[in-house]
Formats: structure tokens, sequence, C-alpha cells
């Protein structure tokens, strides 16, 4: 069992930092179209229900998984030979990002609300092609042997996302009570920090793989003595779009794929329909834009950071397994922290108590997971895998978020017990794990054993 000072020695590798750069870049879009996105809307007079709809563009990281293979394969013109597979895909994406926030600083929402859309996909489908690369350059940054950092650098990613989505995402917030300042004003800001998170591409080193000689070893034993044009094409077909899929499910088998298929999707289902509609319930519930960055943004995000490197700790020392039940378990806990401040109205000090379960069971739910999906990818195929196995857990999330507004509205904007049931959806998946708890532990104690 590794030691405290051990473990935290880990964090002394610079590469670990260049993960937690990619973190804050992949988080921050979530600001863009997520919870600063509903305040604006909030703000301007639209229904809880076509709010909750803005939240279907996030069906982007749900299906990444359909272009990822392109994310492993294809070599972006120039950028390629500047900056190498990762970080070029992480740039291009980023550019996007970039231009899209930049145009929604300019936007009249009353009169141009399909271009608001228009701009929120953009950064969602950029952000969810950011997050296949960053994923699998984290993946791909550490050696086979060095799988003892898993866990390190999931704390790491977790911490980056967190200071990303919730550290910075106070800052609008602040902006938005400020006198005289409008939401595109703030976007515009928003913007010029999305420019300086695009230098952190630039001090990474690009990952080490033998990633592109398996690749040809595989397009060789496809073609065999056929050489011909079309056999080439339908060669570099299989190997990009087939066979990292066959090769998760020859690696696992066919039922154990399946079932941690099914975990992953059931496992954040019950903080589905919380997401979206947190922003809407904490101002109903009578929270400042300022009380919601100083908790929501701020405190969280404090909080989690925190508790990520306590929770990545005990997986390193207790197994990931474990980390999973107790993050399932707070999950719960949270939800219902909610549903008893809208039952009592807006008490900071109850709001504060909320955010402290919230960002415990955030920071524990994430480093397990990220963790566990990448305990399960092939280095050949990670962008593909970690792409396939994320965009199952955000599946559920997106879809149902999209709903989430139609649930209050037919609770007739019962808070108390919208959270209630969020918090018992959570339940399926903790039945589940228990099921497969012995197939999880013996793939952990497998991979453990590379090192």
């Amino acid at each position: 069992m590794v030691t405290v000072s051990e473990y935290l020695g880990y964090f002394k590798d610079r590469r670990l930092i260049n993960v937690f750069a990619f973190g804050v870049a992949s988080g921050f879009p979530w600001i863009l179209i997520g919870s600063v996105m509903s305040a604006w809307l909030k703000d301007e007079g639209l229904s809880r229900s076509m709010i909750g709809l803005f939240g279907i563009v996030f069906v982007c990281y749900s299906i990444n998984f359909l272009w990822s293979p392109l994310v492993d394969r294809v070599k972006l013109p120039l950028l390629h030979k500047l900056l190498g597979q990762r970080r070029s895909w992480i740039l291009l994406s980023q550019v996007f990002i970039l231009l899209a926030t930049l145009w929604l600083s300019q936007v009249d929402i009353q009169n141009q609300l399909q271009t608001v859309a228009l701009c929120c996909f953009v950064i969602a489908l950029a952000g969810a092609t950011q997050d296949i690369a960053i994923d699998a350059f984290r993946i791909d940054t550490l050696n086979e042997h060095e799988t003892h950092k898993t866990t390190a650098a999931a704390t790491m990613a977790t911490s980056g996302w967190w200071t990303g989505y919730a550290l910075l995402g106070a800052v609008p917030f602040y902006m938005a009570d400020l006198p005289d300042w409008q939401w595109t004003h703030v976007y515009f800001v928003l913007a010029l920090i999305m420019l300086a998170l695009m230098l952190g591409v630039f001090f990474a080193k690009e990952p080490d793989s033998n990633r592109e000689y398996i690749h040809k070893a595989l397009e060789a034993e496809f073609i065999q003595t056929d050489a011909s044009f079309l056999k080439r094409i339908g060669a570099w077909l299989w190997v990009t779009i087939a066979e990292p899929f066959r090769a998760f499910f020859n690696r696992n088998g066919v039922k154990t794929a399946l079932a941690l298929l099914a975990f992953i999707f059931l496992f954040k289902i019950g903080e589905a329909f919380l997401g979206r509609m947190s922003i809407v319930f904490y101002k109903e519930i009578g929270f400042s834009n300022s009380q919601i960055a100083t908790y929501s943004k701020l405190g969280t995000g404090l909080i989690t950071i925190v508790f990520a490197f306590l929770g990545s700790l005990f997986n390193s020392r207790y197994g990931i397994v474990k980390g999973l039940f107790i993050s399932g378990i707070a999950m719960a806990a949270s939800n219902l922290m909610f549903s008893l401040i809208a039952m009592v109205g807006p008490k900071e000090s109850l709001y504060a108590m909320a955010i402290l379960v919230d960002g415990f069971t955030q920071a524990w739910s994430l480093v397990a997971m990220v963790a566990f999906i990448s305990m399960l990818c092939d280095r050949a195929f990670s962008a593909t895998h970690y792409a396939l196995l994320a965009s199952l857990g955000n599946l559920g999330r997106t879809f149902l978020s999209g709903s989430s507004g139609y649930l209050i509205d037919y609770l007739n904007g019962n808070w108390a017990l919208f959270f209630l049931l969020t918090a018992l959806m959570v339940i399926p998946s903790l039945i589940f794990l228990f099921l497969i708890r012995k197939r999880l532990m013996a793939l952990e104690a497998s991979f453990h054993s590379k090192q």
C-alpha cells in the first residue's frame, strides 16, 4: 500500500501539471453554455422549459465517441507537424470555442435567440472534441508501467476541470452584478480568458506513443496479400472505426463489457436533472448572482479540489471500486440537502453546508470515475475508448437535463420533491455496482499488476 508521502511525491511530475492545465481548459466551455448561459436566459425572461432545452447542446459530449476515432488517427495539416496528434486537435478545438464566445459577446439575445443556440452548439461540439484529445493526452502521457499514477492524474484532471468550471465560473457572476455590465460584456471577458487558456498547448510536451506502429500492423493484417487502393482504404477505415470497439469487447469479454457500459451510464443519472436547473433553482429561491458566485462557484470549486486530493489518496490506497460506492451514497445525500433548502428558503448557512456536501460528492465521483475509465482504455485507441466510456456517463445527464425544466414545471415548481426524486435515482446504480463489484475489483488488480 502506497504511503502518503510517496503519493504526494507523484504531484512533482511536470506532466501532471500539464494535465491540470488541460483540465482547466476542459471545464471552461461548460461555463459558456451551462451556468452562465442559464443565468443569462433566466434574466432575459425565458421559461424553465426553454432554458432546459438549451441543455440539449450537451448531447455533443454524449456522442463524441462517434468522431473520436478521427481524433485518434487523422493528422491535421500543418498543426500536426508543429504540435503532434493530441495537441493539434486540442488547439483546433479551442480556436472554435474562442470564435463562438466572441460571437456571443456581440448578439442581441432577444432578437437572435437562434444565433445564440448556434453558438452554444459550436462551443459544445468543439468542447466535446477538445475533451477527446485532452483525455487521450492524459492517458498517453503516463507510461504503461506508471499505473500507480493513474489516480494522481485523475485528481489533477478533476481539480483542473473544477478550476475551469467553478473558480473561473465565479468571475462572470460577480461581473454580472456590477453597474452597467451586460451579459455580452461578460462573454467578451470570457473570450479573453479562453485565449489565455490556449497558451497551455504550447507549454505541454506531446506524449510518446507506439500507437501508429500498432495501427499500421493492424492494417497490414487486414490487407494481407491484397494491397489494392480499395483494400488499403478499407483497412484504414477498419482500424480507425471498427477495431477500437472490437478491441474493447475482446479485451473485457462481451458480458463484462456490457456490464461496464451499463454501470457507467447509470452512475450519474441522479445528477442529470440537478445540473441544468441548479442555477435556475438558486435564482428562484432568492440567492443573488454574487451569492451564487461565492458558494456554487468559488465554494464548490475549492472544496472539490481539496476533496479530489483526499479522494484520490483513498482510491490509491483502498481501491477505485470502494471510492465509487462512497461517492454514490454522497451523491444522494447532496441532492437531499438541496431539497431541504427548497423547504426552508434561502438560508446562507444551509446553502454553505449543501455546497460542502456537493463538493465532496463531485470530487470523489469524478476522481473515481476518471481513474476507473482510464483503467479500461487500450492505449492504442485511448481517444476512442475514453470517449466511448465517458460519453455514456454524459448520455443520461444530457438527455435528462433537457427535460428537467419540464419536470419541475410538471411538479408545479415543487423543488423539494424534485430533489428528492433525483436522490432516489442514485439507488439503481449502487445496486448495480454491488452486483458487479467482484469483476471490477479483478479488473483493477489486473491493471495495477502492470507496474
